[in-house]
């Protein structure tokens, strides 16, 4: 079994491979007895986007929720190995998990807007966060609104409830209501998997734009999108049911020559 660590730099944005702003090492987890995940090492680029691929139930997303420490919540979750973003040790005791949340912001498969209105979405977690200034939540609401492409469709209609909008802006308003807050990560769950052709297109679209401005990890199992978008990608597969990182490496040689045997199996279509 390969993982293929080399690193490369960023495709069609002029930008290099830069620093691994994401560190894993020899991560696994376990919930009670269950070990879904053994032994990771993985990498993630500043402003690369990391696509996450491989069949359900290999542990990619519980990999997201170690990222800025969702897996707390879980009942029985246990994790050992190394996390560190931005050179600090996520894990370690003294890390305050609020401020976590908001550099290492978490986009999931279902849109999951408040049911409040459209500023509040954006505004209550801003006032959480100890933004007292008015003038500078309502600039970083639109701001937020702006990035998404939400500002020009919803302008006029702010104090409506979200739980109004369509799917596609939904999680776009989800997204915003984390670029609000200004993160260094973005991590996403199958963020189109619930969206119609047209809006998954949106969203791939706005990934694109936040390249190099922040670092993305997406897990998908939509391989044509992981093409599509990402620099990087990581192969992941379950082995006596345990998820274990088969191979890293940079889209275009991931999905043209992959190293390993399935992987080669996998990006062609032939297993999982």
């Amino acid at each position: 079994m390969l993982t293929n660590t080399t690193q490369a730099a960023t495709r069609d944005s002029g930008e290099p491979a830069g620093n691994d702003l994401v560190q894993v090492e020899q991560l696994s987890i376990r919930y009670g007895a269950r070990c879904v995940l053994s032994g990771v090492d993985l990498t993630a680029g500043a402003g690369h986007i990391t696509a996450l691929i491989g069949p359900s139930g290999c542990g990619k997303t519980s990999l997201l929720t170690t990222l800025n420490r969702l897996c707390d919540l879980v009942s029985g979750c246990q994790v050992e190995g190394t996390v560190r973003i931005g050179g600090r040790d996520v894990r370690s005791d003294d890390v305050d998990v609020l401020q976590l949340r908001r550099r290492v912001g978490m986009i999931f498969q279902k849109p999951n807007p408040f049911p409040l209105s459209i500023r509040r979405n954006l505004d209550l977690p801003l006032r959480e966060h100890g933004l007292t200034d008015h003038a500078e939540r309502m600039e970083r609401i639109e701001t937020a609104l702006r990035s998404v492409g939400l500002w020009d469709e919803v302008k006029d209609r702010l104090e409506t409830s979200a739980l109004a909008l369509s799917g596609g802006q939904q999680q776009r308003l989800c997204i915003a209501r984390a670029l609000a807050l200004k993160p260094q990560v973005l991590l996403l769950d199958e963020p189109c998997s619930a969206l119609d052709p047209i809006s998954t297109g949106v969203i791939e679209d706005l990934l694109l734009r936040l390249r190099g401005q922040l670092t993305q990890i997406v897990v998908t199992h939509n391989l044509a999108q992981a093409r599509r978008i990402a620099d990087d990608v990581a192969f992941f597969w379950t082995t006596d049911g345990t998820g274990r990182l088969v191979e890293r490496g940079p889209a275009d040689q991931v999905f043209a020559s992959p190293q390993d045997p399935l992987t080669q199996a996998y990006v062609a279509g032939r297993s999982g």
